[in-house]
């Protein structure tokens, strides 16, 4: 059986031997939820590649305390891959981001894209960035992942540009797409960015946008998949050609 996993804010100082207190939400929801014990074993990460492994030695009711019997440094995946996803309606946002998370994605940009029937503004932009940081966050303790997901802020298309343009390799979904996912050639190292389209489709003018700095729209197969779905099929086949998925 798998051991429970447990963000800390930082663990750069922690060595073999030493203890770690855990406190607030994340200590309650381990002790008053999981009911976890003193003697029990858990892991705790730092979501920036250290781990460590031990037994709980004491517990409060927002506290705990692990003793460190191993530390594990874990080398940040490369390639690294960023899901640029257009607002989708509803709860498919948090489902997106869910997955995304659990295929092993660095980072998450949420965009206003001309179609995008949702839209972020003001309290609910807080909100909506809120509730993807923390489904990040949980998935990635179930995912057992050393390094955790960064979500960006609501970013527009100038932005994404900026991003297409610096990547080592940029993929746009379209169902149109001219070029087929399976000819492209996927680089071992630096950096990927996936763009997922609104449940409208992408503009003209994004299109456009796009190509003016070189990056062609490709095409999964004959399916349309749905805005929650196509990102994480797209990594997946993006990831199955590299040393991360050997």
């Amino acid at each position: 059986m798998s051991l429970p996993v447990h963000l800390v804010p930082n663990l750069a100082q922690t060595s073999v031997g030493g203890t770690v207190e855990v406190e607030g939400d994340e200590a309650h929801h381990a002790v008053v939820v999981r009911r976890l014990e003193v003697g029990e074993r858990v892991v705790l990460t730092d979501g920036r590649g250290r781990s460590v492994t031990g037994p709980i030695t004491s517990t409060g009711k927002r506290r705990f305390t692990v003793e460190v019997a191993d530390l594990t440094d874990s080398p940040a995946p490369a390639p690294d891959v960023t899901v640029v996803q257009a607002l989708p309606k509803g709860d498919r946002g948090e489902r997106a981001v869910e997955m995304l998370t659990e295929v092993g994605v660095a980072r998450i940009v949420p965009w206003a894209a001309e179609r995008s029937v949702a839209v972020w503004r003001g309290e609910r932009a807080t909100k909506g960035h809120a509730k993807w940081t923390a489904t990040a966050r949980e998935a990635a303790k179930q995912a057992r992942r050393a390094w955790f997901p960064v979500v960006d802020g609501l970013t527009d298309t100038t932005e994404v540009v900026e991003l297409l343009a610096s990547a080592d390799l940029a993929v746009v979904l379209h169902e149109d797409g001219a070029i087929p996912m399976a000819s492209l050639t996927v680089p071992e190292s630096g950096s990927i960015v996936v763009v997922v389209g609104p449940e409208g489709g992408l503009a003209p003018a994004e299109l456009a946008a796009f190509a003016e700095v070189g990056v062609e729209s490709v095409h999964l197969g004959a399916e349309v998949l749905r805005t929650s779905t196509a990102g994480v099929a797209a990594v997946a086949a993006v990831l199955s050609r590299t040393r991360r998925w050997a």
